[in-house]
């Protein structure tokens, strides 16, 4: 990989985020049922999925367990 093909941190954060509102839309979930279902707040899951928070791992995998997938999958581009 050449070195400026890395993404930076906020990149990241974005598409990892991303990846978790594609995961929630295919599974038809709206963004309040995922939060619930996670025990978040809303706005939790709202900065998640927009990538203005650096979530947990703990977190992350909560999230996985309700999609229904594995925690990797939310790495996958």
């Amino acid at each position: 990989m050449k070195p400026n093909s890395f993404m930076t941190d906020s990149q990241y954060l974005v598409t990892l985020g991303s990846k978790i509102k594609e995961l929630r839309n295919t599974k038809k979930i709206t963004q309040q049922d995922l939060a619930r279902l996670c025990d978040f707040e809303k706005a939790s899951m709202s900065r998640i999925e927009s990538g203005r928070t650096n979530t947990t791992i703990l977190t992350l995998l909560k999230i996985s367990k309700v999609l229904e997938v594995p925690l990797q999958d939310l790495f996958k581009e």
